[in-house]
């Protein structure tokens, strides 16, 4: 399952890369654990957004808040995006679906994960949303979902992602191209990606899922309109809501704020 790794420690965590199996291939993959601990820990996994990757100051953010509380993250590049295999034009939501269920098929075999919790932000949080509804809170012990892009159905819909336009029920090719992505240059939009996004049953599959759930979203999302993240909180039995007033779609405005809010949640819920 791994293929190539490195080792590195400091004071605060250990840290590993790697490479897991994927829906199409390898999964980049970091993999930080609190330093001095020589039993199992609970394990969140992140998840990036459309066209982002594991790397970004956002993700690294999360990570070292979450690690700093006790417990281990894994992150890694969805398929066709950042050091993964794959190219960005076959990416669906499906196959990032597959993609993070290999990931916690792995993680369940790991003598040294206690639990399993989901954190997924913008498109990775619709996957995480989903994963979480189909698994159940057996398998996913609680979930974060930071501006989690439920609009994506919309959007295909309405034949606009991104400011690509189309015709959802007459799309010519193969795929198009992205005039501008939120963490990258210009990318081709695959002709599955929209045919799936059509048919994805969001928030009814992520309303079967009965953990813990925290809901995070900033109130000037201009890419998400923050009504997505209320609908969630509907959906979800017994989840919590935090509007970020202000705040963007990447949270840079409060990124270290916000991350610390994601770990001390999962601690609260976690370490009980």
């Amino acid at each position: 399952m791994a293929v190539t790794t490195f080792f590195a420690s400091n004071a605060k965590a250990l840290s590993d890369t790697t490479y897991l199996d994927g829906s199409v291939g390898r999964l980049y993959t970091i993999i930080d654990r609190p330093d001095g601990t020589d039993h199992k820990v609970p394990l969140v996994i992140i998840c990036h957004g459309f066209s982002g990757n594991c790397r970004s100051p956002f993700m690294a953010a999360l990570s070292e808040s979450i690690v700093s509380q006790g417990m281990a993250i894994l992150r890694f590049d969805f398929n066709g995006h950042g050091l993964s295999d794959g190219e960005f034009k076959d990416m669906t939501v499906l196959n990032e679906i597959d993609d993070l269920k290999k990931v916690i098929d792995w993680a369940e075999r790991q003598s040294w994960v206690k639990n399993i919790s989901l954190v997924g932000h913008s498109q990775g949080g619709v996957v995480v949303s989903m994963v979480s509804g189909e698994l159940g809170d057996k398998v996913v012990k609680a979930e974060v979902l930071l501006a989690a892009a439920a609009v994506l159905r919309d959007d295909a819909l309405r034949g606009n992602t991104m400011g690509a336009i189309y015709n959802p029920w007459d799309f010519k090719g193969e795929y198009i191209e992205l005039p501008h992505s939120p963490e990258a240059g210009p990318l081709l939009l695959g002709k599955n990606y929209i045919e799936t996004a059509l048919r994805l049953p969001i928030y009814e599959t992520a309303a079967n899922y009965d953990g813990p759930a925290l809901i995070v979203q900033g109130t000037h999302d201009q890419i998400v309109p923050y009504t997505y993240a209320e609908r969630y909180n509907e959906k979800i039995t017994g989840s919590e809501l935090k509007l970020i007033p202000d705040e963007n779609h990447g949270f840079t405005n409060t990124m270290k704020e916000t991350s610390l809010i994601v770990a001390d949640w999962l601690k609260s819920v976690l370490f009980k």
